[in-house]
């Protein structure tokens, strides 16, 4: 499965600036509103030590990362639900992504232009997530009047009654300003919903744009109480400094881990998906995006669809434990390479071989 991860935000809040340092891609970061006009996308290799570990033990000659798609979105402003600005181009670009970054301003540079009268990161943040909402309402809206119709037309269509259900209740909670991601809903209200590819049903993580002393407590304390996930970050800084060992990170201050490899595994862990590894028969020892809790089957289908529909078992083992054995024979010696069937869970880590009826 792929993923794809929206940058959004007002205009100069640093999101062209964080798409170049996360693909390394040299893209316009000219200083004026709207600089970004078509969404850069960029892919990205999820770098994995587990994968170089596992190459090494079975002297693979190939490793595939994982990858994630960042896609840069020109920027936001109030009204672009009704066309302010790029209006409803960025709302469109947002319906194709699987989850989103805010990026919000907390760094006072002068020569920065700043598009607002002042710096204030919830005011943003709630500018961002009003225009999703007003736009959903305008989706929904249109839904509802034509399932109206639909529903004039036919006699006591049952599926047509669920949707307008799902239609009624997301179309209440938009109008309250809710965003629809943060409630309660069935598995069959959730598909229906998101077929509609609603910009409040993509969870969220905000990127707090600035040094640890630009970031008050307060906004600290924020967004804790309301469990939003963010993650602090200088990203003009981590830029400059993306092709810096953790060893010089350090004498600069920095935290030894490149924020922006943190980005991406907490993009992971709220999107609750996982990394399983094939490393047998290939010569190449390969990452795959999984969702947690997915059957092995499942697993089977993500490395080839056929795996899936002929799957028979599933030769399973955690990565350390196969590194600890030095192999897969070692492995066998210890009982700690299982046959797993059509039940079982893949974990973060597992390797896996799929045995097929094919």
């Amino acid at each position: 499965m792929s993923l794809s991860i929206g940058i959004v935000g007002l205009p100069n809040v640093g999101k062209s600036t964080l798409f170049q340092a996360i693909t390394k891609k040299e893209v316009d970061r000219a200083n004026y509103p709207f600089c970004t006009i078509a969404p850069n996308v960029g892919v990205v290799a999820v770098l994995d030590q587990r994968i170089d570990k596992l190459a090494e033990l079975t002297s693979s000659a190939k490793k595939i990362y994982t990858t994630v798609e960042f896609v840069d979105i020109a920027g936001l402003v109030r009204g672009a639900s009704q066309g302010e600005g790029l209006g409803n181009k960025f709302l469109a670009n947002i319906r194709e992504v699987d989850a989103i970054v805010y990026v919000l301003r907390c760094f006072n540079k002068e020569d920065v232009v700043n598009t607002r009268s002042k710096i204030d990161v919830l005011e943003e943040k709630e500018i961002l997530d009003m225009e999703m909402v007003l736009k959903d309402l305008e989706t929904i809206e249109k839904r509802a009047e034509s399932l109206e119709k639909e529903l004039k037309g036919k006699a006591k269509d049952k599926n047509l009654e669920k949707e307008m259900s799902a239609v009624v209740k997301a179309w209440k909670l938009l109008r309250e300003g809710e965003l629809l991601f943060e409630s309660q809903w069935s598995e069959e209200e959730r598909k229906i919903l998101n077929s509609y590819q609603l910009l409040t049903m993509k969870k969220r993580l905000f990127l707090l744009n600035g040094t640890e002393s630009e970031v008050s407590v307060e906004v600290v304390e924020t967004f804790k109480k309301n469990n939003w996930p963010f993650l602090i970050a200088d990203v003009l800084t981590e830029l400059e400094a993306a092709d810096f060992t953790a060893e010089q990170r350090i004498e600069l201050d920095l935290p030894a881990e490149i924020q922006l490899d943190v980005l991406i595994k907490e993009c992971y862990k709220l999107l609750d998906l996982i990394t399983f590894f094939t490393a047998v028969a290939t010569n190449e020892v390969r990452g795959w995006t999984l969702k947690r809790g997915s059957t092995a089957p499942q697993a089977g289908g993500v490395v080839h669809t056929d795996f899936e529909t002929h799957f028979i078992k599933a030769q399973v083992i955690n990565w350390k434990d196969l590194i600890d054995c030095r192999g897969f024979s070692g492995a066998r010696e210890k009982g700690l390479l299982r046959t797993e069937g059509k039940e079982y869970v893949v974990q973060d880590g597992d390797v896996i071989e799929i045995k097929t009826d094919g």
